[in-house]
């Protein structure tokens, strides 16, 4: 394997008790796709510089963990900007949702578009997360709505690998919406969801498993009986939970030692502390909030107080949050949710690996942590967040090896 030496950053590691775990005039050294010696360029043992076989300076950039974006729905077709005009004129979420808009009409553009088309386009949107720095990323179903379809879309998030350098998990969300075949059958439609289940994981292609537990979604009790399928097959659980209401579903995910709950604001104090207690991350998603204009906001303060570790996504979706833009997000969780720029960082990087069932090697750097860094036109990781609106990005690097980023 070749040994490489990246000279002259200035290294946010997120380890450690310093800020950031900020290093500045590093060096790090990587042999195939792990980090095998990070540290001040004078400490550098010279038995590494005569092993090496590349160089590179990086001038006095800034250099982060690569970006993990632990909650996205990538896979789809079609667009919603009518739905966008509708609220601005009035309509309110769950209205267009009750009409056979929402995540409706997206299942039947994505039911239509082919297996390359839908690759094609959301090869597309994963380029752009990786202009901003995303090396990981997570991508749910929950657009196909029938087994065929949930299937179609979790096998093109596998193709993930073969088109792109990105570290993918795909998660099973075939409890997003009740689709028209089911209409007023939620019941027999989350027992169809059951007993798709076990043939998607045979099949190789689900990490995790998820599920809309809220008034236009499913019920507890429904969301339960996924989860007890998901359990008996050994999968993970995630839960978009306490978007528009509470629905006590950070308890019940809790409960199934849930990785993650996401949205979350309106989360409450039981909630809290069962995720605190099961060791589940919260995700906050500050693209749907503001999209949505939403007014409630996450209990971030609690979170923080119960020792909840809080991760940020894009949550990129045609209906409630089409950015494609992390750092913009991590602008947004400090205007919005009054979290820390640290706070922020950590979100797309420790927090959010952990989100995803990661190995601890990913979402930091330091010796035997995975080798995904982005290098940025900045001098800290503050200014990233503090700005909006640009591309700073100079190189990703994936395992070790350079990312066209273009």
């Amino acid at each position: 394997m070749t040994t490489t030496i990246w000279r002259n950053a200035n290294v946010a590691t997120f380890c450690g008790d310093t800020p950031y775990g900020w290093l500045p005039g590093a060096t790090i050294v990587t042999r195939g796709n792990e980090v095998i010696w990070l540290g001040a360029d004078r400490d550098l043992p010279a038995t590494l510089t005569e092993e090496s076989a590349n160089e590179h300076h990086l001038g006095g950039a800034c250099v982060t963990p690569g970006l993990i974006d632990c909650h996205t729905h990538l896979v789809y077709a079609g667009n919603r900007a009518r739905e966008f005009e509708l609220r601005l004129q009035g309509a309110t979420y769950e209205e267009i949702a009750r009409a056979g808009g929402g995540i409706r009409s997206t299942v039947a553009a994505t039911r239509d578009a082919s297996d390359d088309q839908l690759l094609s386009l959301a090869v597309a949107r994963a380029k752009a997360l990786m202009r901003e720095g995303v090396t990981a990323v997570e991508i749910k179903s929950g657009y196909g709505l029938s087994e065929v379809d949930e299937a179609r879309c979790l096998r093109v998030a596998r193709r993930f690998g073969e088109a792109l350098p990105l570290t993918v998990r795909t998660t099973f969300l075939g409890a997003h919406a009740i689709p028209p075949e089911f209409d007023q059958r939620a019941d027999d439609y989350v027992a169809a969801v059951c007993d798709w289940m076990p043939r998607l994981h045979a099949e190789g292609l689900i990490d995790a498993v998820d599920a809309f537990c809220e008034r236009i979604g499913f019920t507890v009790a429904q969301t339960r009986q996924v989860f007890e399928r998901a359990r008996s097959l050994g999968l993970p659980v995630k839960l978009h939970a306490e978007q528009l209401s509470d629905q006590h579903g950070a308890a019940l995910a809790a409960e199934f030692a849930a990785l993650s709950c996401d949205h979350l604001e309106y989360v409450g104090s039981d909630g809290i502390a069962a995720m605190a207690s099961a060791g589940t991350v919260a995700v906050l998603l500050p693209g749907a909030y503001y999209f949505l204009r939403e007014t409630q906001l996450p209990p971030v303060a609690a979170l923080r107080e119960a020792g909840v570790p809080i991760a940020l996504a894009t949550d990129h979706n045609p209906g409630s949050s089409p950015t494609l833009s992390p750092l913009l997000m991590m602008n947004m969780a400090c205007t919005l949710f009054r979290m820390t720029p640290e706070e922020a960082w950590r979100g797309f990087t420790v927090n959010a690996a952990r989100a995803l069932g990661l190995p601890p090697t990913c979402g930091a750097l330091g010796a035997g942590a995975r080798a995904d860094f982005a290098v940025w036109d900045a001098e800290h990781p503050r200014d990233l967040v503090y700005r909006f609106g640009h591309h700073p990005l100079q190189q990703l690097i994936q395992g070790g090896q350079r990312v066209a980023i273009d």
